[in-house]
């Protein structure tokens, strides 16, 4: 199997496995009142059509060749990365079945998951075989590599209980965010395009075409959900202690 088909295979992988993985947790999560198994069936089909929809379309539009930009003309990828990030923000912040949702899923789920960022190693790999620029690939590589190894750590002293790990969270979802905004600035500022500000002996074009593209158009921003709603679970969480024991308890 030739390099292409590697990271064909490893990126493909990937995605499934995730996509995977959300459905089966929010099943298992959702078995506790007040879902009953209508309402879980109904919310784990329309992740199912979401999730897999999603992945298809960027999938299919990667290659076509729908973000492959060349010297001098605008890229696209942006809209395949901000689309999804907008919408899932919305809905996470907004919609009060997404709050009983992410309420439903254990924390340390959603940080655990993000095991898979490890996969990003991958960049420093390319880099070494001299197919992709040290100014993307050494911070995107790293970046990954320390968030996914981070968040199994994370996750278990979550589970401890130990109240203060809810900061190493917080702290956590602060570095896997700074990593995919320093690795999308970088990939944009590398690859071909009007914008490009760097790496112009060596440019960016793998994380532009199929299947380096599902980077920024599939998993980046799922991972930037996945962090907007283990944050969003900490403060929800934070709310609900503030309040009066009482308060608290007549709503259970």
């Amino acid at each position: 199997m030739n390099d292409t088909g590697i990271l064909t295979v490893l990126t493909l992988a990937t995605s499934v496995a995730i996509i995977a993985l959300i459905l089966l947790e929010l099943r298992s999560a959702l078995l506790m009142p007040p879902w009953t198994a209508r309402d879980r069936d109904r919310v784990v089909s329309a992740f199912a059509i979401v999730l897999i929809g999603w992945f298809l379309a960027a999938a299919v539009s990667a290659w076509l060749g729908a973000y492959h930009a060349a010297p001098g003309e605008m890229p696209t990828i942006q809209y395949a990365l901000l689309t999804p990030i907008i919408i899932g923000a919305w809905l996470i912040w907004r919609s009060p079945t997404i709050g009983l949702i992410i309420d439903a899923i254990p924390q340390q789920w959603l940080v655990g998951v993000q095991i898979f960022r490890i996969l990003g190693g991958i960049f420093l790999v390319l880099y070494a075989m001299g197919k992709m620029p040290g100014v993307f690939a050494w911070p995107a590589g790293t970046g990954d590599l320390l968030v996914g190894a981070l968040a199994v750590v994370i996750a278990v002293a979550y589970a401890s209980g130990l109240r203060v790990n809810s900061n190493l969270v917080m702290l956590w979802n602060i570095l896997g965010i700074t990593d995919l905004v320093i690795a999308v600035a970088t990939g944009f500022a590398s690859s071909p395009s009007a914008i490009q500000a760097t790496a112009f002996d060596q440019p960016n074009e793998l994380i532009t075409m199929f299947p380096l593209a599902l980077v920024p158009a599939f998993l980046v921003p799922l991972w930037i959900l996945l962090h907007i709603a283990s944050l969003t679970k900490l403060r929800r969480g934070a709310a609900i202690d503030k309040k009066p024991h009482g308060v608290a308890m007549s709503h259970m």
